[in-house]
């Protein structure tokens, strides 16, 4: 990640709490390799050598971008890169750099005049106006942004690949127990906090993890997301009716109903033909 005052270079759910511990630790490593270019720059060049300054500037940047990655999360959450609404989903991204990147902008600056003005120094963030290190500053977040998106977008596809079902059944941890269970059993899965409720038709099973994750995993089975907190098995689909407000009622095979998101409508299309 790049990120900075002008003219300076510096670094800096389980679906939200995964990557993010990935990217402190990345953004650690990235910092401190900055801050060692910094200092071995100025020793080559016979400039005063301060561990401070290029530690606050880092440090700054490192902590904003550590406030903002689980937003960041979220808007991936939001708005996936998925195929069938990639056009929106990276314009819905671009368009979030730019109040992004003025909060990280703004956090840090706020930082580095605290620091820098106790330490007796000074710190000049708009010596050349205001637009010219916005729009400097905007350029290299972008990337930052684009770093920290990837990050929660891959996670889920990455634990999906440890998570290998055992034959043609689910393993799935309830507790300290096992369960193995075949995909038609599961009517729908369900966040539920830092846990995912695999709904049955005789009971529900609470298992620790992401509704991203399992999204990934059961997508080769049938389920599709129809709510940011749903997913369905859509063999299990007998009927659904679309409300006024754009959401849809769905009705599952043993009768229970959930709710569908009209953000989510199309996951729908490939269902079974619903009963009148």
């Amino acid at each position: 990640m790049t990120s900075g005052g002008h003219g300076v270079t510096s670094g800096g759910a389980r679906f939200l709490t995964g990557p993010w511990f990935t990217i402190a630790i990345l953004g650690l490593v990235n910092g401190l390799v900055n801050i060692t270019s910094i200092i071995l720059e100025a020793k080559r060049d016979g400039d005063p050598v301060s561990f401070v300054d290029p530690l606050v500037l880092e440090g700054s940047s490192y902590l904003l971008w550590l406030a903002l990655a689980p937003l960041i999360g979220l808007a991936v959450q939001r708005l996936p890169p998925n195929s069938g609404n990639l056009p929106r989903s990276i314009l819905g991204h671009l368009a979030l750099t730019v109040p992004v990147s003025l909060a990280h902008v703004a956090g840090m600056v706020i930082i580095r005049l605290a620091c820098f003005t106790l330490l007796g120094g000074e710190y000049r963030f708009f010596g050349d106006g205001i637009l010219l290190p916005l729009v400097y500053e905007w350029r290299k977040d972008v990337i930052s942004y684009g770093v920290l998106a990837a990050t929660y977008w891959l996670y889920p596809l990455i634990m999906a690949r440890r998570a290998k079902p055992v034959g043609d059944r689910i393993e799935i941890r309830d507790g300290a127990t096992a369960i193995f269970l075949p995909p038609g059993d599961i009517l729908a899965d369900e966040a539920a906090g830092n846990y995912v409720q695999f709904l049955t038709k005789d009971r529900v099973h609470m298992v620790r993890g992401t509704l991203a994750t399992w999204e990934v995993r059961l997508k080769s089975h049938g389920f599709a997301r129809v709510h940011r907190s749903r997913l369905v098995n859509r063999a299990r689909i007998g009927a659904f009716r679309p409300k006024a407000s754009g959401d849809v009622e769905i009705t599952l095979d043993d009768g229970r109903v959930v709710m569908g998101s009209r953000r989510y409508r199309d996951a729908l299309a490939a269902a079974p033909e619903p009963s009148t």
